[in-house]
């Protein structure tokens, strides 16, 4: 027994071989936009794991500046990303504010920086 594509048993409303591929096709076309935020959401994980790489390095600095010691240095090596950090005095505290680079994902978006302060008692 044969039957004719449009007669097949079993599909509904008569579709045939030409509807074959569709889903491949639409998916294939979808891909880009799944590509875009996958990747937005890594940059946004970029941007808070900089902002608390920034948070980590101004400690380290208030607390080496409270004690008189080289606080850029360990302000830096206190992080794994490129760290700044700023002292100001206010008495009897230190302020420092540190600086960190957010690495992009896409080029031309700019450079960008995190910044956080923290306020320690001097030690004397």
């Amino acid at each position: 027994m044969s039957y004719d594509v449009e007669e097949r048993p079993g599909r509904p409303g008569g579709r045939g071989r030409r509807d074959r591929g569709q889903v491949a096709i639409e998916y294939l076309g979808f891909i880009p936009v799944l590509l875009l935020v996958a990747l937005a959401g890594v940059q946004l994980g970029l941007i808070a794991y900089a902002a608390q790489q920034a948070g980590t390095a101004a400690r380290a600095g208030a607390r080496s500046a409270s004690l008189e010691r080289d606080y850029t240095a360990d302000c830096a090596n206190a992080v794994s990303l490129d760290a700044t950090c700023d002292r100001a005095d206010l008495g009897t505290e230190v302020q420092v504010t540190s600086h960190v680079h957010i690495p992009v994902l896409f080029p031309g978006l700019g450079d960008y920086q995190a910044s956080k302060t923290a306020v320690m008692p001097l030690d004397h």
